[in-house]
């Protein structure tokens, strides 16, 4: 088992999860600001927004878990803050950081759409690499499989198949899955983003229904999904859209829930991606591009938008 504290200083741990994600910040910050330069936008714009996203993050995440677990969380409510015994949620995360970034970019000047179509591809990069700070604390994985389908079967390095023996069971390694599905992810959305019939918001869209997809199927062998009891027919429709992955197992659910909250929540944002993209194309007749100028307006008090030239 690798040590998930990277680094001891006094009464202070560092722990691998946080420089993982932090790596991950770094280079999907990285990857706006770059892309970013093309539209003139300036590096301290996404400096700024990311001070501002992490922490919206992290609170939508922590919200949206305790949302879902209020049972535990009812009557021990100082547990709500202790983020460190565990429980966030990605989805809440995006929730949070949407939330906030799209009162900064307007703030800015900036179309939301346009700015999150830059940060896409970042945004992917993020949750890859916060994966392996799931794999460094031994958690979010999947059910018990034999050493020979890790070894056999899938031919991981012994450090990934020690790393999955916990407790004397060895478990599928979902964030593998995850991982090395934004990875084919992030490589679409950087194909994506030169082709020239992308409209503004699309590649933006086209995350939310390549990760949503992913994460449909993963959350199929997790153990320790979000789950409530639900009507008996949507259950059934989901475990037939997930069956085709069986090979992989279905992860064990919660006596008297049915219902993965994940992977109903995939299959919704999935549609009202394709939806969104539908409609602005057709009905509300979108027709700037991803390629073309972003330009900030400010809101004089007026009330009236005007260009900042």
């Amino acid at each position: 088992m690798l040590n998930p504290i990277a680094l001891t200083l006094g009464p202070i741990q560092i722990h691998w999860y946080g420089i993982i994600i932090a790596v991950g910040a770094m280079l999907g910050l990285f990857l706006a600001i770059k892309e970013g330069k093309r539209f003139g936008i300036s590096q301290e714009f996404f400096f700024d927004m990311l001070l501002i996203g992490l922490p919206s993050a992290l609170i939508g995440a922590r919200l949206y878990y305790v949302a879902f677990e209020w049972g535990q969380y009812k009557n021990n409510p100082s547990e709500i803050i202790a983020i460190w015994h565990g429980g966030i949620a990605i989805y809440g995360a995006l929730i949070g950081a949407i939330i906030a970034v799209s009162i900064y970019t307007r703030r800015k000047g900036y179309s939301f759409l346009r700015i999150a179509d830059i940060c896409a591809p970042g945004l992917i990069v993020g949750q890859m690499m916060g994966r392996w700070g799931n794999f460094m604390n031994q958690e979010a994985h999947g059910g018990q499989v034999s050493e020979n389908f890790l070894r056999g079967t899938l031919h991981l390095p012994n450090f990934i198949v020690n790393q999955m023996n916990i407790q004397g069971a060895y478990y599928h390694p979902t964030f593998l899955y995850e991982s090395l599905w934004s990875l084919l992810g992030l490589v679409v959305l950087l194909l994506l983003r030169r082709v020239s019939f992308l409209r503004a918001g699309e590649l933006f869209m086209s995350y939310f229904i390549w990760y949503s997809i992913g994460r449909f199927y993963v959350e199929g062998v997790r153990t320790d999904s979000l789950v409530f009891a639900g009507p008996a027919w949507l259950a059934s429709l989901l475990k037939t859209m997930w069956e085709p992955m069986s090979s992989f197992g279905w992860g064990a659910m919660e006596a008297g829930k049915n219902i993965r909250v994940s992977q109903l929540l995939a299959v919704c944002i999935v549609l009202a991606a394709v939806a969104i993209i539908v409609l602005r194309r057709t009905v509300f007749k979108q027709t700037s591009r991803y390629s073309d100028p972003i330009e900030p307006v400010v809101r004089p008090s007026n009330g009236y938008l005007q260009k900042v030239d």
